[in-house]
Parts: C-alpha cells; structure tokens; sequence
C-alpha cells in the first residue's frame, strides 16, 4: 500500500517543480530579450545625437573657425598685453572656448560632417568672421603691430567686435537649428559673451 501512495507523491512533487519552471521562465526574460531592449536603448541614443540639419553643421563648423582665431587672439593678449586685467581676460577666453571647440568637433564626427581645417578663416565667407570690417589675419597683423596700452586698447575693440560676431552666429543656430545640444550651446555662448562684451567695454574705459 506504501508504494502507490509514494507514486502518487513523487507525481504531484514533479508537476509542482514543472509549474515553478514554467511560471520562472515566463516572468523572466531571456538573456537576448534583455541584449535586444538594451540595443534599441542605444540605437535611440544614437539616433538622437546624430539629429541634426545644416544649420546645426554649420554653426558648429564656423563656430570652431570663430573660437580657434579668439583664442589666438586671446593667446597673444597674454603674452602682449599690458595691463593685468587684459592678460587675465586673454586667459579666461581661451580656457572657456577650448573645450567648446573640442565639444563641436565630437558632434562633427557623431553627425559624419567633417570638422573645418585649422585656422579656415579664408573659406569662411560670413559677417561673424569679421571685425571692424578687418578679417582674422588682418586683425592678428595690426595687433602684432601694436604694443603698451595701445595694443590693449586695440585688442578690447577688436575681441569685442569678434564676441558680437559670434553672438550673431548663436542668435542664428537657435532660429534654425535642429540639434537640441547645438541650440543650447549657442545659448550659452550669448550669455557668456555678452558678459564679457560688458567687462570688455568697461575695461576699455579704464585705460
């Protein structure tokens, strides 16, 4: 009589461990389900970094030309410029519109546009490249030129014209632009500047 009964209890034992194994595999996704969410994860963080138009290509394009001939401009101010206060802002300049230059050329690439030469103000025909009516090369040459508080004074005029220069480029990406980090980046550069537009012409007046 023993025997039967331990049949049936083995039985009834196999069929609940049978149910637990269904109800587990059906509640936990597999290993490629899991690899198959977390691709489209990424596929749509991709697809969202390589958003963008033509505006947002050449904003970044022109705008990485504009900050490498600040920063050149800005680079010779530390080593010419008279007054401390007209070193220290050649310095700030460079150390906040590097790493902006490096940011534009990161999207380039996500974005497979190509990134601008180094120093292309020539093949660069747009009214932000200018200052005073004097191209990049033309305003290096006369700061070269200059020395003491006039080479100061220059420099403020000429970086002041060169901000709303790119103030301008900025106003431009957010009308047209599509890249939500490009349209924010162009934001900042017109807070940032403006400000220093501001210390710029009050500076200016010190001299």
């Amino acid at each position: 009589m023993t025997t039967p009964v331990r049949r049936r209890l083995a039985a009834a034992a196999a069929v609940t461990t049978l149910a637990l194994s269904l109800a587990a595999c059906s509640s936990n996704p597999s290993s490629d389900d899991a690899s198959a969410g977390s691709g489209d994860a990424t596929t749509s963080a991709d697809a969202q970094v390589a958003t963008h138009n033509e505006a947002d290509t050449e904003f970044a394009q022109m705008m990485i030309v504009h900050h490498q001939g600040a920063i050149e401009m800005a680079d010779l101010a530390v080593s010419k410029g008279t007054h401390p206060e007209v070193k220290a802002l050649g310095e700030q300049i460079s150390a906040a519109q590097q790493p902006e230059i490096e940011q534009m050329t990161e999207w380039l690439e996500a974005w497979g546009e190509s990134a601008p030469d180094a120093m292309e103000h020539g093949g660069m025909d747009h009214g932000g490249m200018e200052m005073n009516g004097m191209d990049q090369e033309g305003a290096m040459a006369e700061l070269e030129s200059l020395s003491g508080t006039e080479f100061d004074q220059r420099f403020l005029e000429l970086m002041i014209a060169h901000h709303q220069g790119a103030i301008e480029m900025s106003e431009q990406e957010i009308a047209d632009g599509e890249n939500s980090d490009a349209r924010a980046l162009a934001r900042t550069i017109i807070d940032a500047q403006n400000a220093e537009i501001t210390e710029m012409t009050n500076l200016h007046s010190d001299l």
